[in-house]
């Protein structure tokens, strides 16, 4: 009997899609899955939704269209919604939109699981679905939730407080993911920094770091969304004498002024996170930071930006994203401040913010330039291979193209997944151009 077809299509950020991983591991026997860009017929079309800001919901809610809109046109029999939007507006989108099927929360895979035919959720189950194509990296979620509460953010009100992925569990993981070719892992939760303290009474990310590098065929671990107030130490240590952890760190910062940081419920002042940002570069020589930056968040004045911008200039971020404050209901600013900043000065903050990033981006993109750098490559296509050093984070940043060469040794289908040495010969704001040199 032929067996149904099931699509997935994942909006939001990597952690949705470390959860579409685990839920098509549970029901890939059951299911010929489809790609997420196919546009055929589809028995079952499922849609993981993202709801943590106003420009992701909207995109999410006209995903759920369009799959209505596929199923009026006969190409998809059942839709089931699941993820943050799904888990925030419960109450709400069942009697908005009725041709959706099945609506499921972010909190627990196991009722869609069952929806779909598959087995009882089981807490040793270490699967997740790898496509065809060979995958060179790996998301890993080490934790849910998030027990902090900033001013502007809903995911403690969807994703609920933290939890800690046992460390077992996650070498178990990073064994089966290794054994299917992947040789890096980008650590991924709300607040790395706060894995293990609900489960081993302490910042346990260090620890989880070594655990993980023992595990073989895994070269390279990435660590990103680390909170900065209270940042354990010993991570730096463990970036700093480690081989496998990379010399890189995303660092979400949100902002540097104190009045602003004080609005945010960030917990840290100007001083502490200039310090962080010191003591960073200091104990990891070499070490890159992304951050992200909000503007327009209640009460940001001229001067508040004004020294943001200050501030950029002197850490000079090797990467960074920007994004307006909206209000979010149900979260401490929708209750407590007023949206005092115009949408257009939010706009023209945003613009002239990502001005300054991209000369420091570009600066440092020409800095590279002569360097000879590991690299790691993820996909060829017309002669040339799409790569990244232990400075790019997959999905993110910028990427390294390199041309294939013969004496690479094997075919050029066969790279991804394979590491070699690449001399930087030019770069632009984003991208880096390199030679190959030698294995």
């Amino acid at each position: 009997m032929e067996k149904k077809t099931l699509q997935v299509i994942t909006l939001g950020c990597s952690k949705n899609s470390v959860d579409t991983s685990h839920l098509l591991s549970q029901v890939q026997d059951l299911y010929t899955v489809l790609p997420e860009d196919y546009d055929g017929h589809a028995d079952y079309l499922l849609l993981n939704t993202c709801g943590f800001i106003g420009d992701a919901k909207e995109q999410s809610i006209q995903a759920i269209f369009d799959a209505v809109d596929r199923k009026n046109r006969g190409l998809a029999d059942k839709i089931l919604v699941f993820g943050c939007l799904s888990q925030r507006y419960m109450d709400q989108l069942p009697a908005m939109i009725p041709e959706v099927d099945g609506w499921y929360g972010a909190r627990e895979l196991a009722p869609l699981v069952k929806a779909l035919g598959g087995p009882e959720a089981d807490e040793n189950d270490y699967g997740r679905f790898m496509p065809a194509e060979k995958a060179s990296y790996a998301f890993m979620k080490i934790s849910e939730g998030c027990d902090r509460r900033c001013s502007y953010c809903a995911i403690p009100l969807i994703r609920g407080l933290h939890r800690s992925v046992p460390m077992e569990k996650l070498v178990r993981e990073a064994e089966t993911l290794a054994a299917r070719g992947v040789k890096e892992l980008v650590l991924i939760a709300q607040d790395t920094t706060f894995y293990g303290l609900d489960l081993y009474k302490k910042r346990s990310l260090a620890e989880l770091l070594r655990r993980l590098s023992a595990v073989n065929g895994i070269e390279w671990i990435r660590i990103h969304y680390s909170y900065p107030a209270d940042f354990p130490e010993d991570v730096l240590e463990e970036m700093a004498t480690n081989s496998k952890v990379c010399k890189y760190l995303d660092i979400p910062l949100q902002h540097v002024a104190d009045s602003v940081l004080s609005a945010m419920r960030r917990n840290v002042d100007a001083a502490w996170t200039k310090d962080l940002v010191r003591k960073m570069r200091e104990k990891v020589p070499g070490i890159v930071l992304r951050t992200t930056m909000m503007v327009g968040h209640p009460g940001e004045s001229r001067k508040d930006f004004e020294f943001l911008l200050d501030f950029l200039r002197e850490a000079r971020f090797e990467r960074l994203g920007a994004f307006k404050y909206s209000e979010e209901e149900g979260t401490w600013g929708a209750q407590h401040l007023r949206d005092s900043v115009a949408p257009k000065t939010k706009e023209r903050r945003l613009a002239a913010l990502m001005e300054v990033q991209r000369g420091i981006s570009f600066a440092y993109n020409l800095s590279r330039i002569g360097t000879v750098e590991k690299v790691l490559a993820d996909s060829y296509s017309d002669g040339i291979l799409v790569c990244r050093s232990q400075y790019e984070s997959p999905e993110v940043d910028g990427e390294i193209l390199v041309r294939y060469d013969s004496r690479m040794g094997v075919s050029p289908e066969q790279m991804p997944g394979h590491f070699f040495n690449a001399k930087i010969v030019s770069a632009d704001e984003y991208d880096l151009i390199a030679d190959f040199e030698s294995l």
